[in-house]
């Protein structure tokens, strides 16, 4: 989500990838029906709504169209707000729809996505309503003929980098995503769905063993005791360990070892399992209470510490320090219940680097 805050008051949303290239794609098939430039087009959602959507370039031949929208997120913070996603459309003899992934939508490579290798990263729902759109204008206006649709998303790859895309064998842009049809900002059902994903892909080339860590920072100090792993087989969790593990437990997953930094494994001793700070803060009482079974009972030093991450100041950070064992003992009892099938390590990550790993009783 990146570091800007959260906008006060009532938060815009905007609306998914996929609607936009719906309304790229219908705009250019009116185009060619009338033969006139479309400023706008509606857009039938799967939610049972109607957005109307400006149309940011148009131009058409009799056969062809190029159309565009700017996707707006409204108040989400995501990587393709503000992007332009196009379609270049094309009547064609042969019938039905033929999807391309255009300049800067990617292409599957891998196995356990819903799409077939080879396909372009146009999810099923996004195509889906596409289709729709394209399907009703044909009969409408009683066209017999066949529509190739190519997808572009201008400087998609670049914007691909900034996501997990490579990672689920999606290379060369991004995915045209959308389940609704609109974006909620700040919603945690995007960033669920591509953990899930990733850990289908994993299952999917045979990978039976994960690493699941908070982000980019933890998989750095971890990596190197996990060289023999694929990069999709680890998996960012983000703030939502519990999600993560409930998907782990219904897949045929025998290995997992859990990466996880100071603060977050504060929160997950004590059993919260969304750790995201708006969510959930730490619980100073609990960690006194652990303190004190290993002999440290100053406890006021505890409640002066204005974030978790500063007990490294009151403990060593060290392998086997009695409190940092003590605490990864409570995050195994957390994690353990929620994924009861498999051989669980958990490593403790100092921000320098360094790792505790739990030693299991």
């Amino acid at each position: 989500m990146g570091l800007r805050e959260v906008p006060k008051g009532p938060l815009r949303d905007g609306f998914t990838t996929g609607t936009s290239a719906t309304a790229a794609a219908k705009s250019a098939l009116m185009a060619i029906i009338h033969q006139k430039e479309i400023t706008a087009v509606k857009v039938h959602l799967p939610i049972d709504k109607i957005l109307e959507i400006p149309v940011h370039h148009c131009e058409f031949t009799d056969n062809t169209a190029k159309c565009s929208v700017i996707k707006d997120a409204g108040d989400d913070p995501d990587v393709t707000n503000g992007a332009e996603i196009g379609c270049i459309l094309e009547l064609t003899q042969q019938k039905g729809i033929q999807f391309i992934a255009g300049e800067g939508v990617g292409t599957v490579t891998l196995k356990g996505l819903e799409l077939a290798i080879g396909e372009p990263a146009i999810n099923p729902v996004p195509r889906k309503m596409i289709s729709s759109a394209i399907q009703k204008l044909l009969h409408n206006y009683d066209l017999e003929c066949g529509v190739s649709v190519t997808i572009y998303v201008t400087d998609g790859r670049k914007l691909a980098k900034r996501t997990l895309n490579e990672r689920v064998g999606i290379m060369n842009g991004i995915s045209i995503l959308g389940t609704s049809g609109i974006v909620k900002p700040y919603s945690s059902s995007s960033y669920i769905a591509s953990i899930e994903q990733g850990i289908d892909v994993a299952v999917a080339n045979k990978n039976s063993e994960l690493v699941i860590n908070s982000g980019a920072r933890s998989e750095k100090f971890l990596s190197n005791k996990f060289t023999h792993l694929p990069e999709y087989a680890f998996i960012h969790y983000g703030n939502w360990i519990g999600e993560t593990l409930v998907k782990i437990n219904s897949s045929p997953i025998d290995k997992v070892s859990i990466g996880i930094m100071l603060g977050k494994a504060v929160k997950l001793a004590g059993g919260v399992t969304d750790t995201h700070s708006c969510v959930s803060s730490w619980n100073k009482d609990f960690v006194v209470q652990i303190a004190k079974e290993v002999g440290f009972y100053e406890a006021d030093k505890i409640r002066a510490l204005n974030m978790a991450g500063r007990l490294i100041e009151l403990f060593d950070f060290e392998q086997n320090s009695p409190f940092f064992q003590l605490l990864l003992d409570h995050c195994y009892q957390h994690t353990h219940t929620k994924m009861n099938k498999v051989n669980l390590d958990i490593y403790l990550i100092h921000k320098n680097g360094t790792l505790i790993k739990y030693i299991k009783k």
